[in-house]
């Protein structure tokens, strides 16, 4: 029998009336009919969609800034992997299936099972299409469509999750926010910066500052996430 659907958003998205649970929708994302663009995220029961597009100054850099330096970290040192954009990261024991703007996961937490390679069912052996369990670090982003989404209901989540560091990044106004939350007894804990604006992630053994620089264009930043050992 036909599957009926539901229109939102935009005239050729349409999502399946069984993707409103986490099964439903894994199989909504392995299938031909999901879409390639946009990010379409599955919250507790609700799907939320955001297909506007990134602000370069106030997110693209930002996070083409933060990946490049823990890409130089983590996987160069062969230390973990580091992931960006399309890499969904699912937990059915949360109840929640994502895409968030930076992901990281060590090997010590992939040989200990605490997160698993999906595999890309449609591609054949030793193909990956995401990430199960609890990521070592997420970061996330603030764009103007997604402020409560960011700051309200993923931080629960990926706590449910057993994501133990969550980092949360808003570079739209005057002032820089880069906050970095440990998990603790099922909540995250926001971490104080010393006075030199330095904050120790838990898991990645350095300490890290990120750098906002203006230039001679209005509206136009450079970002570099400083990271120092500890």
């Amino acid at each position: 029998m036909a599957r009926r659907h539901a229109v939102i958003f935009e005239e050729d998205l349409r999502i399946p009336e069984d993707a409103f649970t986490f099964e439903g929708f894994q199989r909504w994302v392995e299938s031909e009919e999901f879409p390639t663009s946009g990010r379409i995220d599955y919250l507790g029961g609700i799907v939320e969609v955001d297909m506007s597009p990134e602000d370069l100054f106030t997110h693209g850099t930002v996070k083409t800034a933060i990946t490049s330096k823990l890409h130089v970290l983590v996987a160069e040192s062969e230390f973990g992997h580091v992931f960006s954009d399309t890499t969904r990261l699912a937990s059915r024991f949360a109840d929640l299936s994502v895409e968030p703007d930076v992901i990281v996961i060590l090997g010590s937490s992939l040989d200990a099972g605490k997160v698993r390679l999906t595999p890309a069912s449609r591609k054949g052996p030793d193909r990956y299409s995401g990430l199960d369990g609890a990521a070592d670090v997420v970061v996330e982003i603030i764009s103007d469509s997604s402020v409560k989404k960011d700051t309200q209901r993923l931080p629960p989540l990926y706590a449910s999750a057993g994501v133990p560091e969550l980092w949360v990044v808003d570079a739209r106004g005057e002032d820089l926010r880069f906050d970095v939350h440990e998990l603790r007894d099922g909540q995250y804990v926001r971490l104080d910066a010393d006075v030199e604006g330095w904050i120790r992630s838990p898991g990645l053994g350095h300490a890290f500052r990120l750098i906002r620089r203006s230039s001679d264009r209005p509206g136009v930043w450079r970002y570099t996430l400083q990271a120092r050992e500890v």
